[in-house]
């Protein structure tokens, strides 16, 4: 099949960025063939590889008018849509609209934003993407509530796949630790691109209530500032970071690493880490790629409720906080670096789980329901009893 997927994409660098790429890689190791629709934020200008066939400019309207044109002519058999709010133009994304109202080709939407209390405007954009497309795919069980209650998705339309995550190599955790010069050290990880809604300053406070048990104790946040923040505030919220460490004296227990992580090295930072941590402040988010990641590399998770940590985390797959609380975060983190045996449990079940979401499954499924909708097996069998 030719498939055309609409996302941002590399060398963007934005979650939504490397989970397109993914996709498409995988999907093309299971032999389909992959255009790509990219999104280009303001004031930017991307040197693209070939197979992104259009360009939209986020804020030109008239881009995303051509972009269903030059889609509408092509070869393509199907087009992925990627919503996020944030990565189209206008308010709350409105120009996506513009896209899909022109469409002539099938589209499935993936939802990576469900949030349970959208805005008005919010709600009218997502339930009309929704409305347009022949299939909605969201990656819990909670976001196809919401989208069947908030968002009248009718049931049947719904599909349910995870996050997909890397065959990350695995290493050992000690010696990854001595190549890191971080030997006998107890090491607290969270990474992503770094902004307001992650939390840090939550996990810098946890780190300070826990540094008095485990004097040695490291916390590395591992990412650079999100570059729309970076663009438009500059270091602000890093700075308000690096002001409250320098203030709790943990200068030898916070380790930033100010810089975009390639896979290669995510891998060895998520194997050498003793415990994970998602301290975001929000409840409604419903997907984390971090937090697939660390599943998919089964660590012991130690996290904030929102929608995604909370299904996501049952089951003995990690311990959940009641609430975005720096206390509550602390006695959860002393509790597993001080129980081995919870330790290596919260790791297997985590790692159980992790081998659903790995890549080339998740492409396997995307494959079977868009072979459903278009009745593409249908049409091969009838063929070949031909």
């Amino acid at each position: 099949m030719n498939i055309g997927i609409v996302s941002t994409y590399p060398p963007r660098e934005c979650g939504l960025a490397s989970f397109a790429k993914d996709l498409c890689d995988n999907l093309c190791l299971h032999g389909q063939n992959v255009k790509i629709i990219a999104m280009t934020d303001r004031n930017s200008n991307y040197e693209y590889t070939e197979e992104v066939m259009f360009e939209i400019h986020e804020e030109v309207k008239d881009d995303y008018l051509i972009a269903s044109e030059v889609v509408n002519a092509s070869n393509l058999d199907v087009v992925l849509l990627q919503h996020e709010y944030g990565i189209f133009g206008g308010a709350d994304g409105v120009n996506i609209l513009k896209f899909t109202e022109r469409l002539k080709k099938p589209c499935i939407l993936t939802t990576h934003t469900v949030l349970t209390v959208p805005t008005y405007r919010q709600k009218k954009i997502l339930m009309e993407l929704a409305d347009r497309s022949k299939a909605v795919i969201c990656m819990t069980r909670r976001s196809a509530e919401i989208l069947n209650e908030v968002y009248r998705v009718p049931l049947n339309k719904i599909y349910i796949i995870p996050h997909g995550v890397p065959k990350f190599e695995k290493k050992d955790r000690n010696r990854l630790k001595e190549k890191y010069g971080f030997s006998g050290r107890p090491v607290v990880t969270t990474f992503g691109f770094i902004g307001p809604g992650k939390g840090i300053e939550i996990g810098i406070l946890a780190i300070n209530k826990l540094k008095n048990k485990f004097p040695n104790i490291l916390y590395i946040v591992a990412g650079e500032t999100h570059p729309k923040l970076k663009k438009s505030e500059g270091e602000v919220y890093r700075d308000s970071l690096l002001k409250l460490v320098e203030q709790l004296s943990l200068q030898e227990n916070v380790y930033f690493i100010n810089k975009y992580i390639s896979l290669e090295e995510l891998g060895e930072i998520l194997y050498m880490t003793d415990v994970y941590l998602t301290p975001y402040p929000g409840r409604q988010q419903a997907v984390s790629g971090t937090l697939s990641y660390a599943i998919g590399c089964g660590r012991a998770i130690v996290s904030t409720p929102y929608e995604y940590s909370l299904e996501m985390l049952k089951n003995e797959r990690g311990l959940v906080s009641s609430s975005a609380d720096p206390d509550q975060l602390s006695l959860l983190i002393e509790k597993v670096l001080s129980d081995e045996i919870l330790k290596a449990k919260l790791e297997k079940n985590a790692s159980k789980l992790g081998e659903t979401m790995l890549w080339p499954n998740v492409a396997k499924s995307y494959i079977e329901i868009i072979e459903e909708l278009l009745g593409v097996k249908l049409k091969r069998s009838a063929s070949e009893d031909v």
